[in-house]
């Protein structure tokens, strides 16, 4: 593949962030918007990226997630933004179910300084998380642990799970798509996400803007179902419409 610098600037940018729309791209490189669409095409042909309606992302399958380790850097600095505001918004002394994902372990750490919270999670990560805030109590599901990820999947923890009523889900996604469904690549995750959010009397969503437009196999639920959505970027179109249409309350993380 044969780059120049600002391509390779490009290019480095949107692996960072996970996805990019044109205009910011543009912003960014200080170029007008036919240059970074000549140098997003290129890319795009030699497989260094994907296109969607008015932006980039990273190519990524369908049917399988990215590795723990490389979720856990891509856009770290936007999930520490999404964790903080969503951390403002949790009440103290409330329950709370959070599931599998590097935005819901961010968001455990930025809860570590609440008191009187009681926690039910099917991730070990945020379990181990929050076993060293003084102020909460953690409630792990059973089941099947994945070992890529340390999260906790399968039947036993849906029975688990199916116990509890708590104050507020705190959930992250794979993927939104233009359709409006919140999709993921892991059944057995799904069927544990889709419990999660019936035994919530408040869903918040928590993702990084490089989940709208990504694709993923497996349907977890609707934008209806969800009541806030916390990210660090304001979503491209037609996402605002969507957001609207399903009575989301949009919540863009500045700090």
């Amino acid at each position: 593949m044969n780059t120049n610098p600002r391509q390779l600037q490009l290019l480095a940018a949107v692996r960072e962030r996970g996805s990019m729309t044109v205009d910011q791209l543009a912003d960014m490189l200080g170029v007008t918007l036919q240059t970074v669409r000549r140098d997003v095409q290129k890319l795009a042909d030699d497989g260094a990226l994907a296109r969607f309606h008015g932006g980039v992302r990273i190519p990524q399958s369908t049917i399988e997630n990215l590795a723990h380790r490389q979720r856990e850097v891509l856009n770290a600095e936007g999930k520490a933004r999404i964790a903080r505001a969503v951390a403002r918004q949790v009440p103290d002394d409330c329950s709370l179910m959070l599931n599998i994902g590097t935005t819901t372990e961010a968001i455990a750490k930025a809860l570590l300084q609440h008191r009187g919270l009681r926690v039910i999670t099917n991730n070990l990560n945020v379990a181990t998380i929050l076993s060293h805030a003084p102020g909460c109590e953690v409630i792990v599901a059973g089941g099947v642990v994945r070992p890529r990820d340390l999260g906790i999947v399968g039947e036993a923890a849906v029975d688990f799970i199916s116990q509890f009523k708590v104050d507020i889900a705190l959930i992250g996604i794979s993927g939104i798509e233009v359709d409006g469904t919140l999709r993921d690549f892991d059944y057995r995750e799904v069927k544990v996400a889709q419990t999660i959010i019936r035994h919530s009397r408040e869903v918040w969503l928590a993702t990084d803007a490089s989940k709208f437009n990504r694709p993923a196999m497996v349907e977890a639920a609707k934008l209806s179902q969800i009541h806030r959505l916390f990210t660090d970027e304001p979503p491209p179109e037609p996402f605002p419409a969507l957001l609207a249409e399903a009575g989301v309350r949009l919540d863009v993380a500045a700090d």
